[in-house]
């Protein structure tokens, strides 16, 4: 699940971004009105968290073009202020919900997870994300291979969540590290290479059918090709078997 965070308080911003984060969800945060309203009209967000005072245009007015342009992804307004009559602008103008700061986390999460049960119950029910034997239950925070259920981290979790849905796309170590780290990558290190061999300890080592492969100079892709298909176009099932730590 990927959740836009427009909040220009840097600390507030990095606090929910940090918890959203660790509750699994992939958070993409932006600082201004304008860096929100190109990044909701370019790509694909779950839930928008919308700070309605903004430096340079107004939560509200963002949305209200927001849904003009026929967009229907749920929004949750986060304000200072607990006026009756903004709290009832807010939904007017197309808000879902309305959060007042300052606010507990918990409460905030709780928030976020109504309203993806809200949208409705089809869509709810498509948070099972599935390639070959694997599904991840992103509601319930599960993952299984055939009947075996499989335990990981909250950044192994995103990370394979992140891998299920681009699959069959090739995916440089670039991408994953600023869409799931938030990271600039640096080539001096191999925390990637290091995270996707232990996730594939977990979901490939005891079956058959791998389905996290390197592709050689360009990243990694994952897919449900049987590995005795993979002979070419410098695609391997597996060719990090001697990463073992993480260079500084």
């Amino acid at each position: 699940m990927k959740i836009l965070l427009v909040e220009d308080e840097l600390s507030l911003g990095d606090y929910i971004k940090k918890g959203l984060s660790e509750a699994g969800f992939l958070v993409e945060h932006q600082t201004t009105g304008l860096g929100g309203y190109h990044a909701l009209m370019t790509e694909d967000f779950n839930v928008v968290i919308m700070d309605v005072m903004l430096p340079d245009v107004s939560g509200f007015e963002l949305v209200r073009n927001y849904r003009a342009a026929g967009k229907l992804t749920p929004v949750l307004f986060l304000t200072a202020k607990d006026d009756l009559s903004d709290r009832v602008k807010g939904i007017e103008i197309g808000g879902d919900d309305y959060l007042t700061k300052p606010f507990a986390f918990a409460e905030l999460l709780v928030r976020i997870k109504n309203l993806l049960r809200r949208v409705n119950q089809t869509d709810y029910v498509s948070t099972v994300l599935q390639i070959a034997d694997l599904k991840m239950d992103i509601a319930k925070r599960t993952v299984t291979r055939g009947e075996q259920p499989i335990k990981l981290t909250a950044k192994e979790f995103a990370l394979l969540q992140f891998f299920l849905e681009r699959q069959g796309e090739v995916l440089p170590r670039s991408v994953i590290a600023s869409q799931v780290w938030d990271i600039n990558f640096d080539s001096d290190t191999n925390v990637i290479d290091v995270a996707i061999r232990r996730l594939r300890i977990k979901i490939d080592d005891d079956f058959d059918t791998k389905l996290i492969h390197t592709v050689r100079g360009m990243g990694y892709r994952l897919d449900g090709i049987d590995s005795n298909d993979i002979n070419s176009n410098n695609i391997s099932s597996n060719d990090d078997s001697d990463i073992t730590a993480v260079r500084p």
